[in-house]
């Protein structure tokens, strides 16, 4: 028990604000995974990620937000890229997608699957440190 409350469940988290026994669904470090793939490669790209363990929440799965934009690159030197011409400037249709991963170990395991599914030499992703408020 805590402050007189049953004790939540270990995937739960809890802290006392205003008096009062705040309770989270989540581990108390969580990050957010973002990447950018062409329409056709992303659903394979995400299937690896979701299988890695992104995009879960306590009583959700396969859980992202996807949006429209526009990715611009130039490959230069030894670059091999999967769409365009070293020298040229590119500018393609992308989508950027965005899921939670709830553990340092899930972040790592899902760039990892991202990079063995993407089919670009270098994959745009970002990783992001979350805060609990």
């Amino acid at each position: 028990m805590v402050n007189g409350h049953i004790a939540p469940p270990s995937h739960t988290s809890h802290r006392v604000q205003d008096g009062r026994l705040r309770l989270s669904c989540f581990s108390p470090v969580r990050y957010t995974l973002v990447f950018h793939a062409e329409p056709q490669f992303v659903d394979t790209v995400k299937q690896a990620v979701f299988a890695a363990g992104a995009g879960r929440y306590p009583n959700y799965s396969e859980c992202c937000w996807t949006a429209n934009g526009t990715g611009q690159f130039r490959p230069v030197g030894a670059a091999n890229p999967h769409t365009g011409e070293v020298g040229v400037l590119e500018k393609i249709e992308e989508l950027r997608v965005e899921m939670l991963c709830d553990s340092e170990e899930t972040a790592r395991k899902a760039v990892e699957a991202l990079k063995k599914a993407h089919p670009y030499e270098e994959p745009s992703y970002a990783v992001y440190k979350l805060e609990d408020f």
